[in-house]
């Protein structure tokens, strides 16, 4: 059985789409954060969006050529799941196209590595709905954004989270890793 794992940039407010995250990511020195993602990366061989915000990273990703991450080279080459009633040509190699959370249920049976949704609040607030989420990983950037979605807006109660690792870098984000079992 896979995990699915929800990572989400947030500001200290909880607020999880902001209008421009690489502006609130700031310029510092992320080396160390980028250190941690690639092997976040490494861990996993499948994404999973909603049809917006795959359409976003569609149409933004695959043209990288410049990025030094990994994260272009990552996606291009893993499955990307995106969850849709209404795509029907998903454009990007590697891509299979989900109608419902039930398939995406027989996905986690499968055996793989990890699956992580991120972005996509629509359909983050479903999984955690559907009790789908086995991780939460929030990187937590040291900005107030005052308006915005959150994670936890109208969430179903949850049992209680289990933290399994702070870590704070050196450009002031902290990721807060937590298990729901």
């Amino acid at each position: 059985m896979r995990d699915l794992i929800v990572t989400e940039n947030s500001t200290i407010d909880g607020v999880i789409e902001a209008a421009d995250w690489f502006g609130v990511a700031g310029t510092e020195d992320r080396s160390d954060l980028d250190d941690v993602l690639r092997g976040h990366m490494a861990n996993s061989d499948a994404v999973l969006f909603g049809r917006v915000t795959f359409e976003e990273m569609r149409g933004y990703w695959p043209q990288r050529t410049d990025d030094t991450t990994g994260v272009t080279d990552h996606l291009n080459k893993v499955t990307k799941y995106v969850v849709s009633g209404t795509l029907a040509d998903p454009g990007w190699e590697n891509t299979v196209i989900l109608r419902d959370l039930d398939e995406l249920a027989a996905v986690k049976d499968q055996p793989g590595q990890d699956i992580v949704a991120t972005g996509s609040i629509r359909l983050v607030h479903a999984l955690i709905a559907a009790d789908l989420v086995d991780e939460y990983r929030l990187f937590v950037h040291p900005v107030v954004e005052g308006t915005g979605r959150r994670l936890f807006a109208d969430a179903p109660a949850l049992s209680r989270l289990r933290l399994v690792e702070t870590r704070p870098f050196d450009s002031g984000v902290v990721l807060l890793r937590y298990r729901t079992s």
